[in-house]
């Protein structure tokens, strides 16, 4: 008896698209238009093509595609016993079929593929557009401070490819124009040092005019989830250009200042302004002979770190910074270091004047120390400007742009 029952169970199941209980939606003739049609400009999508009779495993693979890719693509059915023109014009002769629409000006066309899960995820994926970055330790500093206006969203990652999701995220029509996202490998270690990256996947947004407000996704990683909390930063109204409170047109990357998020920049023609000769505090410059290397900076940025904690509140700033001296020659010759690497300490204020490490020190932890104890002791000699002028910086290109530069 039991098993005439389960006989009859399997005769008379039946391919039913139910809203509440699957995560395709379903399509008629009638409204194929408003739900696909209108949307292939910004918006992926396919159909299924059945009749009840057939096979409802095939159904329930396709209802799992449907919630893999929800959110991120139009995962649709429609019934052909209830509309065979409109199957027959789209060439579903035979059901199931599966027809995959990708973005205009692309044909629609019929999934030729095995009717597998993992197959028609795939060849969804492939057709959603892609605006991510990926990120390297070149660029990094520069795509963080480049659209102030724009929150940045990086995916830090141990896989080498970007995955769907953040390609749907990239490609959502708000997103595309508010958002700029960032793909980073596990391999670029300056940028996971810089935004203290633990664990992967992380998803992880910087935003302010000087990239100054960090968070971390705690959420759980599903599309839907990760789109809400991107949502809270957009702006739905935001163009690929917007004006600064000062009515200016925001920066491009080009123009962009990424020595304001650098724990130590580099002082050049660019930069100077911005990280030393304005505004309060005495320059700490640190002066390489070329590039200054990795581990010299990281110690610079730990003498930083330990000056500012020690120091705060107490009136005495100091700015952290690097100078090449085989660019720099004018302010070489105004230095006139006895060894390098060496440091001077700038006063640029009122009277320009600077104070350095003598003889055959070099510069280190302990070196530079002992000279910020003598300034904050009053016991360092200041030499005077000659002329109360600055030397002439040496015209190239931002330090930023250079190749094989270590920090971060």
């Amino acid at each position: 008896m039991l098993r005439v029952i389960g006989i009859a169970s399997l005769v008379y199941a039946k391919i039913e698209i139910r809203a509440m209980d699957h995560d395709v939606q379903e399509v008629t003739q009638k409204n194929f238009d408003s739900v696909v049609s209108k949307f292939r400009d910004s918006q992926i999508a396919s159909v299924f093509f059945f009749k009840p009779s057939d096979k409802e495993e095939t159904f329930t693979m396709y209802n799992e595609v449907a919630k893999e890719l929800k959110g991120m693509a139009k995962i649709t059915g429609i019934n052909c016993e209830a509309w065979p023109a409109f199957c027959k014009e789209h060439g579903a002769e035979a059901t199931p079929m599966v027809k995959l629409f990708p973005l205009n000006p692309m044909p629609a066309y019929k999934f030729a593929g095995e009717m597998k899960k993992e197959k028609l995820v795939k060849a969804l994926s492939k057709m959603i557009p892609n605006f991510v970055t990926e990120l390297t330790a070149d660029a990094a500093d520069t795509f963080l401070v480049s659209d102030p206006s724009k929150p940045k969203v990086l995916l830090f990652s141990d896989k080498d490819k970007i995955p769907t999701i953040l390609k749907a995220l990239s490609s959502d029509t708000v997103f595309k124009r508010s958002i700029k996202f960032a793909f980073v490998k596990k391999s670029e270690d300056a940028i996971v040092k810089k935004l203290k990256i633990k664990k992967y996947p992380t998803f992880f947004m910087v935003r302010g005019s000087k990239s100054e407000i960090r968070e971390e996704y705690k959420g759980d990683m599903d599309f839907r989830s990760i789109h809400s909390w991107v949502n809270l930063y957009s702006e739905s109204g935001m163009g690929d250009k917007v004006s600064s409170s000062g009515g200016a047109e925001e920066t491009s990357a080009e123009e962009a200042r990424p020595w304001l998020i650098q724990d130590v920049p580099e002082l050049t023609k660019d930069s100077q302004a911005d990280i030393c000769f304005k505004g309060e505090g005495l320059c700490v410059i640190f002066l390489a002979d070329g590039v200054a290397p990795a581990a010299d900076v990281d110690m610079l940025a730990g003498m930083k770190a330990k000056f500012t904690s020690q120091l705060d509140g107490r009136g005495t700033t100091f700015k952290w910074m690097w100078m090449d001296m085989a660019v720099e020659t004018e302010f070489k010759t105004l230095f006139s270091p006895d060894v390098l690497p060496s440091v001077v300490v700038f006063n640029p204020h009122k009277r320009l004047r600077f104070t350095k490490l003598e003889g055959d020190l070099k510069a280190n932890a302990q070196s530079i120390r002992g000279l910020i104890d003598k300034i904050q002791g009053g016991d360092a000699r200041f030499t005077m400007v000659k002329g109360q002028k600055l030397p002439k910086f040496a015209d190239r290109k931002p330090a930023a742009a250079k190749k094989g530069k270590a920090e971060m």
